[in-house]
């Protein structure tokens, strides 16, 4: 197996990571172990890079694999439990506390033929602003025929802890008006864009304006169909029983800052989640893994 090939980047403010593996290139900021871009040699990529995106301390990146953590979205909208578990006055940050804070690089090396790259975040067991709870909390990336991600936290307090989560995945497409999602016909969703209604899909999922939703009790394959890539994007997943699928569409895009006014065309979100019903809650020393593998299969 060809060695790899780990270079340190600088993206404005921000400290990266650029990682080659056979025949793909992974891009990873320290700031949130955040995936930035994951694109196989002669393919388009995978994971969408986002170009108008801003590489500031403090600021979350839009675009990519921000990891959501240890809520999800706005915490009001989220299960009692989880909003007891924050102690603080302050406004809450949408998405939680981890995503713009840097995470310490644990390591880079070979498992066979795969490459495995993990951080952790310190910050999390007990010293995460208004969130004193004890976690210790991992992401692993493996690269081998796929891009495989998993976010593992293990209760490591004395206290029970509720939580809810994401791997806020941005894929690549062609035109997302040209595309579909398989796997969520005849699922349950929240329709949040009209105040949080609850409806069934029927058959596939096509996008023809804003979408924000939140499938229910989802299978552990969906698949994103491309036609004009002539490729299908697989998302098997694990540890997770509800998905966000969101597209800003073209009002929405106009008030991003840090997206270009046509964005919103060559990226959709399907989001890996612990979400509404199917939060997790951990009793001491136990343990929950968050998994994705994402690959493309031509069509």
């Amino acid at each position: 197996m060809p060695t790899p090939q780990v270079e340190t980047v600088t993206i404005d403010e921000l400290n990266c990571w650029r990682i080659r593996h056979g025949d793909a290139e992974l891009v990873v900021a320290q700031q949130g172990a955040h995936i930035v871009s994951y694109q196989v040699d002669g393919q388009p990529p995978l994971i969408w890079p986002n170009e108008q995106a801003a590489f500031k301390k403090g600021k979350a990146i839009r675009g990519g694999m921000p990891v959501c953590w240890p809520w999800f979205g706005n915490l009001e909208r989220n299960p009692q439990s989880v909003q007891a578990m924050r102690q603080s006055d302050e406004p809450a940050k949408a998405h939680g506390e981890v995503r713009a804070i840097d995470w310490e690089l644990l390591g880079v090396g070979e498992d066979g033929d795969a490459l495995l790259v993990e951080f952790i975040q310190p910050l999390a067991e007990g010293q995460l602003p208004g969130w004193p709870h004890n976690v210790a909390l991992k992401l692993s990336i493996r690269l081998d025929e796929a891009l495989n991600v998993s976010l593992v936290s293990y209760n490591s307090g004395t206290e029970t802890v509720s939580f809810s989560q994401a791997l806020h995945s941005y894929f690549a497409v062609s035109d997302v008006r040209q595309i579909s999602i398989k796997g969520l016909d005849g699922l349950r969703y929240i329709e949040t864009l009209e105040n949080w209604a609850e409806r069934e899909q029927s058959g596939e999922l096509q996008f023809a304006g804003e979408t924000d939703r939140i499938y229910l009790d989802t299978p552990d394959m969906l698949s994103i169909v491309d036609p004009q890539w002539q490729r299908k994007i697989h998302i098997c997943t694990s540890g997770s029983k509800s998905a966000v699928v969101w597209n800003p569409w073209t009002e929405k895009t106009k008030s991003f800052s840090d997206m270009a006014a046509d964005g919103w065309q060559g990226m959709v979100c399907v989001e890996t989640a612990n979400v509404l019903d199917d939060i997790v809650t951990l009793a001491p020393d136990e343990m929950h893994v968050l998994a994705l593998s994402v690959w493309a299969e031509a069509i």
